[in-house]
């Protein structure tokens, strides 16, 4: 396998690319392996997805069982890894920083470290501070043999704050700070993406959301990155669902014919 300062390196330079690298998000081995067997150039790792599979939801991840589980996608094939690493686990840049360094320790090429408190009464942190976990995070991400790729993501449309003019003026904030991507997430309005992109200097990342703009239209705007959160693994756990009601409910084996096609692309994933 590459090393990790040629995965690094790799990794950002996929953002360079004629067009934007689109980014899957597994959420255990079996999705990582399959992505790569289906000619993806890198993965993401999913917080939710994850978090999915312990049944839990979303924020219920503790740091040292996302970095494990990173550290286990990352030895799952020979792409460049980025880590979802939520608010980076803490509060303040000094912990911010260590868990950047406990990223670099887990393989990865990248991490990305969100400006979402946790906390639902007040979700998301003062403009100055969550700048300060940004340059914390830059830092570490920096300053070792491993150049990790870092993004910074501006989570005020997740969270009821649909603010455009606030999450421009903090991601400009983070681009200054160090981060290498910018990544807003809830965005699906292409003419605010478009003046997201034009305001800053660094890659973008768009998250694909039902009703937001295809591929080529994102190409189109200057969009670099394409990720899914946790839209994969989700979209399979419908999958199951449908599949598990069609047994209990109908007793019936229509979805048979999809575990087909499944069956068929674990074994050219796995072999």
């Amino acid at each position: 396998m590459a090393t990790q300062i040629q995965q690094a390196e790799r990794f950002l330079a996929l953002h360079s690319g004629p067009d934007p690298l689109l980014l899957p998000n597994p959420w255990d081995l079996g999705s990582a392996k399959l992505f790569a067997s289906l000619g993806f150039a890198a993965l993401a790792t999913t917080s939710s997805g994850f978090a999915a599979t312990l049944g839990r939801l979303d924020g219920k991840v503790t740091r040292d069982e996302a970095l494990a589980h990173a550290a286990a996608i990352v030895r799952a094939t020979d792409l460049p890894v980025t880590a979802d690493l939520e608010n980076g686990y803490a509060d303040s840049p000094a912990d911010v920083a260590e868990t950047v360094a406990l990223a670099a320790g887990a393989g990865l090429a990248g991490c990305s470290v969100e400006d979402f408190t946790g906390r639902e009464d007040d979700p998301i942190y003062p403009a100055p501070l969550a700048a300060e976990r940004i340059a914390a995070a830059a830092e570490i991400a920096a300053s070792g043999p491993i150049r990790l790729v870092l993004t910074a993501r501006a989570e005020n449309y997740l969270h009821g704050r649909p603010d455009l003019a606030d999450t421009i003026a903090r991601l400009q904030a983070y681009q200054e700070a160090g981060a290498d991507v910018l990544y807003a997430p809830g965005l699906t309005s292409l003419a605010d993406i478009r003046q997201v992109v034009t305001s800053l200097d660094r890659p973008v990342n768009v998250l694909a959301l039902p009703g937001g703009p295809e591929v080529s239209e994102l190409a189109a705007a200057g969009v670099r990155r394409v990720s899914v959160g946790g839209g994969l693994a989700f979209a399979a756990l419908g999958a199951v669902a449908d599949a598990a009601r069609e047994l209990r409910e109908r007793g019936t084996y229509g979805f048979m014919e999809r575990a087909a096609a499944g069956r068929t692309a674990a074994r050219a994933a796995f072999t």
